[in-house]
């Protein structure tokens, strides 16, 4: 079924809409949210309530990309989770996720920087458009939607102590970008 059309079904309150939009993307943020939590069952949880979140959101909510939207709330719901069941706790995955991004990413500590984050959002995007398009890709697959190096130096050919070396020259380029434009490390 067509993104429109399941949107409509959402707008109609048709509960088909949950039922398609899972059929279509369920497998989509079930990736997205393993490669965050790394346990299958949460995963499975955030997938629905991220389901619920559009069921309850649209309408009035219209999004020009289903794919995009539900993405986005099951990586949010996912980070979520995994900062709640790992407050005060060293892991892996996320974890090293964050790790990695702290030296080119403040992040927000009181209701001043909090209203900086969608600076820091346009920014990060439009240096994400100054990128070439596999670096751009890789980026985003790893940072955003959390995969491991292993399997995107897999995909790309490469082996993954020269990706990584390649993904701190982006993040160290990321830094300096921001940095040039004010912002505050």
């Amino acid at each position: 079924m067509e993104d429109g059309r399941i949107i409509e079904l959402f707008n109609l309150r048709d509960e088909r809409a949950v039922a398609a939009a899972e059929q279509k993307y369920g497998a989509y943020c079930r990736s997205i949210a393993l490669n965050l939590l790394d346990m299958r069952e949460d995963a499975e949880e955030c997938v629905n309530d991220a389901l619920h979140a559009a069921w309850n959101a649209i309408p009035p909510e219209a999004p020009h990309s289903l794919k995009t939207y539900l993405g986005r709330v099951v990586r949010n719901l996912s980070v979520s989770r995994w900062r709640s069941q790992h407050a005060k706790k060293r892991f892996g995955g996320m974890e090293t996720l964050l790790s990695e991004l702290s030296d080119c990413v403040p992040s927000p500590l009181n209701v001043e920087e909090t209203v900086e984050q969608r600076r820091l959002s346009e920014l990060i995007s439009a240096w994400l458009d100054t990128l070439g398009e596999v670096d751009r890709a890789l980026f985003v697959r790893r940072y955003w939607y959390g995969e491991g190096v292993s399997e995107l130096a897999r995909e790309c050919g490469c082996e993954p102590k020269r990706l990584t070396q390649r993904m701190f020259r982006l993040r160290r380029a990321l830094r300096a970008f921001l940095e040039k434009e004010g912002v505050e490390m």
